[in-house]
Formats: C-alpha cells, sequence, structure tokens
C-alpha cells in the first residue's frame, strides 16, 4: 500500500489522471490525500468530483476555499463568477449527491500513526493541533447540519483579523474558515492579511508566512497544505515540517503528489498547460 498526498487539482481532472498514472496508483492498493479545492478555474470540475467520490475510503479530503464557494454559490443561489468554471455541477442530476458528500469533508485531517497534519491553507500560529481540531469541528459540525445554508450568507469576508476565543456566532465560524482556507500571511501578533497572495519576500512589511512565525504552536508538527502556488517549488522550499503542495497546475506549473508513506517523503510532478491566466499588477501609465 502506497499513500500520496496531492495538491490543488482545481477540475484539471485530465492532469490528475496523468499524474496517477505516474505514480502507479492503484485503487485495490493506494490511499490519497487531497489539500482541498478540487475544483473551479480547471476544465473538468464535474469529472474530478466524480471521480474523488467514487474512491470511498482510498480518497482523504479537506476542504479548500473553492470547494466552500461551490457550496455556497449553489445553495444560497450566487451566481457563479467570471472565471468559476462550476456550471455543469450545480445542474448535474447526481448534485445533491456530491454536495453531501463535500459538506461531510473535514477542515483538518490528522494521521497520527504517520504524524501528519493536512489542511487547505493553514494553521493559526496560536493553535496547538489539539486547539485546531476542536475549532474545525466547530465549522464542520454547522456544514453538515441544517444550518449550513445560513453559513453561506455569513461565510465572506476578511473580518475579524485577529483571533480571541471570545469570537462567537458567525465572525467566529468565518474566522476559523478563514485560517483553514485561506490563510497565507500573519503579523506577529497573529492578525491575519488575507488580501495578500504573494510569494514570500514580496509582501508588505511586517507580514510573514503563518509557518514563520517564530512561537507558532504547531511547529513541532507535520503539516501538509496546498492553496499557495506562488511557494511553487515544495522540494526546495527551507522550513522543517512544512510541505506545500499546490504548484500551480491551474496556472501551466505542474500538478504534484508527495509519497508519505515512506521517508524521505518522494515527490512526483508532472506539467500542465495554462488552463487561465495569473492576474498581473497593473503597470502603471506614466503621466
Amino acid at each position: 500500500m502506497a499513500i500520496y498526498a496531492i495538491g490543488d487539482v482545481q477540475g484539471c481532472y485530465d492532469e490528475l489522471l496523468q499524474l496517477l498514472d505516474k505514480i502507479n496508483y492503484k485503487e485495490d492498493r493506494d490511499q490519497l490525500w487531497f489539500t482541498g479545492d478540487l475544483v473551479n478555474r480547471g476544465p473538468k470540475s464535474l469529472h474530478t468530483l466524480r471521480m474523488i467520490h467514487a474512491m470511498g475510503a482510498n480518497a482523504v479530503t479537506v476542504l479548500g476555499n473553492h470547494d466552500l464557494h461551490l457550496l455556497a454559490t449553489a445553495y444560497d443561489h450566487q451566481k457563479p463568477g467570471k472565471k468559476d468554471t462550476i456550471d455543469d455541477i450545480l445542474v448535474a442530476p447526481d448534485r445533491e449527491k456530491i454536495f453531501n458528500w463535500l459538506r461531510s469533508m473535514p477542515l483538518m485531517h490528522v494521521d497520527t500513526d504517520l504524524d501528519l497534519v493536512m489542511v487547505h491553507a493553514g494553521l493559526h500560529p496560536d493553535w496547538s493541533i489539539e486547539k485546531a481540531q476542536s475549532l474545525a469541528h466547530e465549522v464542520e459540525s454547522v456544514l453538515r447540519s441544517n444550518r449550513h445554508v445560513e453559513f453561506y450568507k455569513h461565510m465572506y469576508g476578511d473580518k475579524p483579523r485577529k483571533w480571541s476565543d471570545k469570537l462567537k456566532s458567525w465572525p467566529r465560524l468565518r474566522y476559523i474558515t478563514n485560517i483553514f482556507t485561506r490563510l497565507r500571511y500573519c503579523d506577529k501578533s497573529g492578525a491575519t492579511s488575507m488580501g495578500t497572495k504573494c510569494a514570500p519576500g514580496a509582501q508588505p512589511e511586517g507580514l510573514y508566512p503563518w509557518f514563520e512565525i517564530e512561537n507558532r504552536q504547531s511547529k513541532h508538527s507535520q503539516i501538509i497544505f496546498g492553496h499557495w502556488s506562488t511557494l511553487a517549488l515544495v522540494q526546495d522550499y527551507p522550513f522543517p515540517n512544512v510541505y506545500p503542495l499546490d504548484t500551480g497546475c491551474l496556472w501551466g506549473g505542474r500538478l504534484t503528489a508527495m509519497r508519505i508513506d515512506e521517508k524521505p517523503f518522494r515527490i512526483t510532478s508532472i506539467t500542465c498547460p495554462e488552463t487561465q491566466k495569473p492576474k498581473l499588477p497593473r503597470k502603471k501609465t506614466p503621466r
């Protein structure tokens, strides 16, 4: 049996098939971990969902921000965004089965045998693994209840920016969700900057990748995550115990798998065609 963690697929179904062929995936023996964002922006999100759903226990998946956006669009009757590629899911005959399955997925996966944690985006520096599990369960319980539609109405937004155990109701659930599915940068106090998406080194002064905060409570845990494609080179990232697996397949980068049941972890990637063009900063017009 082999166990592989795979970075954000985002509807790049053909590339996922190529990657599974390259790692010689066998459905009768192997297990796949997915870092979330199974859907959106790529061309075949429905195919991707159906395949991973059909894997049953062979697939371990955490929810990403695009997966939650799909649910919010479906249940809160929002119009898909201009770059969204989820229309076929919204009208699929098996949509309810797929959505119920997605709503049952966790925000965080902890495997004590492998000594590994998987989330989509990150963990707040002040949260231990045990604390993070407890907070993840708060959101998961709402997603799996009849309150999930109301949750989507309050899910979007970058505030609050700072964590407090005193946070309540929808602001508390929004903050927890943002940490697990959108986090990249925060300052030394733990205040988040959800709108900052650049690669490390280009961020505003005073902001740091969440895993660089010196006294981070989870720094001794091995954490697999996706979401941050500009981190790019998984093998070369210099920080111990963090394994960023989103290598930008959607943008013409790579789709990456990491074998995690053997050490040292082994990386396998395939190159991907550009499905969507990255948004580039506007050039200033000379006066």
